[in-house]
């Protein structure tokens, strides 16, 4: 005998799951719903199935193909036009027409004995045998009456309660004689239980009802599809559960790791293939999809996560469902009976209220509270590039898809036949994001000046010897699972707002350029990158008085790639030097705010014992460095900015020093002291470069390790920093601690407060309100400035839903007065 799965339907009252994906292949415990159908026909011998497919028809034969790997002959009957339940299995016919079939929903989940269906058909001599169960509400279904025989007596379509007079119902399964074809009109419409049965029953013939005992759901809507997952979980169906049991009720696939510290309470699925981090709690009747990643602190309970799902830290999963290969940003929330659709992005700290629908390919901003459904709006990201580039979670994220796409876009703002430089830091995952950017490149007619692994000043200052633009591929700074992409101008620096703008426009567009063959972009190799960039660097800056005072420094690399000028750096500089951590370690591209502090200790220790001038700790891109004094003593990122401002002004004398507003004001009397003035810039790094540009700029930095040297370069650069900083030391014949000590405490702290999306612009209003009469200082945020000079900066994020908060005062005390002032008007526009 053969069967007939029906797997046409469009599953609307599924959507926004069926927007995408046709419903038979919605996943149950990870496999398909026909899979599991097809699986119960094999069980019973029923190896020959025609399926029946029309919405997304493809999807399904792209799937189950001919039905070989689950051991059985696969045909595909299509139709054009929806026919009904009855036309569909008209449209099979000629497969069918010798013998007796089964007929069989795709989207059912069932355990029925098709065996015992079968035979009781064949006893009764029956044309159509009705597959019929016992529910408990039987509105949604057609209720059917037999007598004692068996033999079908009515009909009763969707009933009201009023029509209600019998729990049994029809599953629509079927088992049927190829006569019953002579009762369907071909290629129009027609229903078995609207059309043909009312029909044949009408003329007497052997209709009968099986009563099954057994398991049966409809999946139908998003509740039955998730109480679905919930009674696979607690065997109240017997279907095959693909994975291992390894604790009652906890069933892990193939490939998955988790680890012993996440908090496993079954029933539950975990996917192959899958990571469950340390701390992530995943709770009963939860089903994880193949390649989910979920993050330490995550919480899922009664979730249904399906394929390539990113759940990141902290995030709240509860009595939902997620389509495939969506991402799920930090400390995001959604509530029982959301669905999210395929392929979308729920921002970090974003709440999805309780039975909202997100459609596919939607975008909901971080910090976004979402109580209706997204449906047409796309509530895009407002743009691509963050504080430092475009940033986020490799491979989740940043992919090298999105790579390519980026490439191309910023190649179409280019000429045809210009050069881009590009670079990388020593991580696995940038070398493999540079390829994919190379040949986007290439591909849209650019030649490539490709540096591999260098530091990222080296990649600045390369990029502004004769290229149109560069890409510099690194590791976040802090963070190890994501990457910046960072685009720079001919001149090396970070893109202006312009062109950040101009990228974004051509992205969002998706209109990238293609060279034709003859086009293709050139890729070379530039030789002596290392002793071109220090031949230009010891040209540039002072280093006189270095060889003749008799410096010792120690150094430490910390194991990135700014290790990789300093042998041909140090030699040419003449300074008894003693590097450490020089060689390059793949895995660790970064390193945490911990691991940094540990490194200065060790640093510190190493200067005092052997009796260095000072030792510098560069970043792992080179492009930050921090000190310590010749007492071991770490000289803090805010301090190591006066002691350098100290050292410039005083030997210059003159000009100007680039500053962001959140720095002490301090630094307006150290320059004063020496005849130079602070020109007060953004906290943008871009604002910082434009006016280390200009001729009178002296010197710049933003307190965190950054610095820039003018005479060298415009742009942040650890190495140029350092050698100015040794020649600075060299001439002046003073220690760190000696410059250290003659400079004033500053009494600055900082806080963070989280903040809405919808609200920052509230936010903001309200501080300018609550200023009144006092100073008030906008080159970035709102700084208010007291009468006795106390001042609080209040700034935005650019990128998260958080608004930072910096004061000064005299001491500790005022100025942690001062931030609890202001944070309480923070906070009160906020909530």
């Amino acid at each position: 005998m053969k069967a007939v799965v029906m797997a046409g339907g469009e599953g609307t009252r599924l959507r926004p799951m069926t927007s995408s994906m046709p419903k038979p292949l919605l996943p149950v415990a990870n496999r398909p719903i026909m899979e599991h159908v097809l699986r119960l026909l094999k069980r019973h011998g029923l190896n020959e199935t025609v399926v029946t497919v029309q919405f997304l028809a493809s999807l399904v034969k792209n799937y189950f193909g001919d039905g070989e790997e689950l051991g059985m002959e696969l045909t595909y009957a299509n139709e054009e036009k929806p026919l009904g339940t009855a036309g569909s299995v008209k449209n099979a016919e000629e497969a069918l027409k010798d013998d007796a079939f089964l007929v069989i929903s795709g989207d059912a989940l069932t355990d029925f004995d098709l065996t015992d269906l079968i035979n009781f058909h064949k006893e009764k001599g029956a044309l159509v045998t009705v597959c019929l169960t016992r529910v408990p509400n039987p509105l949604e279904f057609g209720i059917t009456i037999v007598d004692d025989e068996g033999k079908v007596e009515r009909f009763l379509e969707k009933p009201t309660w009023g029509q209600v007079f019998s729990d049994t119902v029809n599953t629509g399964i079927y088992v049927m004689e190829p006569e019953v074809f002579n009762y369907v009109e071909p290629d129009v419409p027609v229903d078995w239980s609207g059309d043909v049965f009312p029909q044949l029953m009408k003329e007497g013939k052997p209709i009968y009802g099986y009563v099954a005992e057994g398991y049966w759901e409809d999946v139908g809507t998003h509740e039955s599809y998730v109480k679905a997952q919930a009674d696979v979980l607690e065997g109240k169906v017997d279907v095959d559960i693909d994975g291992f049991e390894i604790s009652p009720g906890v069933w892990v696939a193939e490939g998955a790791e988790v680890h012993p510290d996440a908090v496993l309470r079954g029933p539950l699925y975990i996917g192959d293939y899958a990571k469950v981090e340390a701390g992530a709690e995943i709770r009963e009747h939860t089903v994880v999809g193949s390649n989910v990643v979920v993050k330490s602190g995550a919480f899922l309970h009664k979730a249904v996560v399906h394929d390539n799902v990113y759940i990141g830290q902290h995030s709240n999963l509860r009595g939902c469902v997620v389509g495939k290969n969506t991402d799920i940003m930090r400390a995001a929330r959604i509530e029982d009976g959301a669905v999210i659709g395929d392929e979308c992005l729920i921002g970090e700290e974003s709440i999805v209220q309780g039975n909202v629908r997100v459609y596919p390919f939607k975008t909901i901003e971080a910090g976004a509270f979402v109580n209706t459904s997204v449906i047409w709006e796309s509530r895009g990201q407002a743009h691509l590039f963050g504080a430092r580039g475009v940033s986020g979670i490799l491979n989740v994220e940043i992919t090298p898809e999105l790579a390519v796409r980026l490439a191309g876009a910023y190649a179409t703002t280019l000429k045809k036949g210009s050069t881009v430089t590009t670079a990388r830091d020593h991580s696995r995952g940038a070398r493999a994001l540079k390829r994919a950017v190379i040949s986007a490149l290439q591909a849209s007619a650019i030649d490539v000046r490709d540096l591999e692994n260098v530091p990222l000043p080296v990649a600045r200052q390369q990029t502004a010897r004769g290229s149109a633009g560069g890409i510099m591929i690194r590791t976040s700074p802090g963070v190890p699972d994501s990457v910046d992409i960072m685009f720079f101008d001919g001149q090396g620096a970070d893109l202006s707002q312009a062109g950040q703008r101009k990228l974004d426009r051509v992205f969002a567009r998706q209109e990238y350029r293609r060279a034709f063959p003859g086009e293709i972009g050139d890729l070379y190799f530039p030789s002596s990158v290392f002793d071109s960039y220090t031949g230009s660097l010891l040209r540039s800056v002072d280093i006189t008085g270095i060889a003749e005072s008799g410096l010792k420094v120690v150094v430490d690399a910390s194991n990135g790639s700014a290790g990789l000028v300093l042998p041909s750096l140090l030699g040419k500089l003449g300074v008894d030097s003693l590097t450490i951590n020089p060689g390059l370690d793949e895995a660790r591209p970064t390193e945490s705010a911990d691991t940094r502090r540990s490194g200065l200790v060790r640093l510190g220790e190493i200067v005092a014992s052997s009796r260095a001038a000072f030792g510098v700790r560069f970043d792992p891109v080179g492009e930050r460095l921090s000190l310590v004094d010749e007492k071991g003593r770490i000289v803090e990122d805010d301090r190591a900015l006066l002691v350098m401002l100290d050292l410039v002004a005083a030997e210059r004398r003159s000009g100007r020093v680039a500053l962001p507003v959140t720095t002490t004001r301090i630094a307006e009397q150290v320059a004063a002291y020496h005849g130079t003035q602070v020109e007060w810039t953004t906290t943008s790094p871009d604002d910082l470069t434009r006016v280390g540009r200009e001729e009178s700029t002296i010197f710049g930095g933003d307190g965190r390790g950054g610095f820039v040297v003018p005479e060298f370069s415009s742009v942040f650069d650890g190495t140029a920093a350092f050698v100015r900083l040794i020649g600075l030391v060299a001439r002046t014949q003073l220690t760190l601690s000696q410059i250290d000590a003659r400079i004033p405490r500053a009494h600055v702290l900082r806080r963070d407060l989280a903040t809405p999306w919808a609200v920052k612009g509230l936010v903001m209003r309200r501080v300018v309100e609550a200023a009144g009469e006092r100073s008030v200082d906008t080159t970035d945020g709102v700084r208010v400035v007291e009468a006795d000079g106390r001042w609080v900066l209040v700034l935005p994020d650019p990128a998260e839903a958080v608004t930072h908060l910096w004061a000064e005062g005299p001491d500790d005390a005022s100025a942690q007065a001062l931030l609890d002032e202001w944070s309480s008007v923070v906070d009160s526009a906020g909530r």
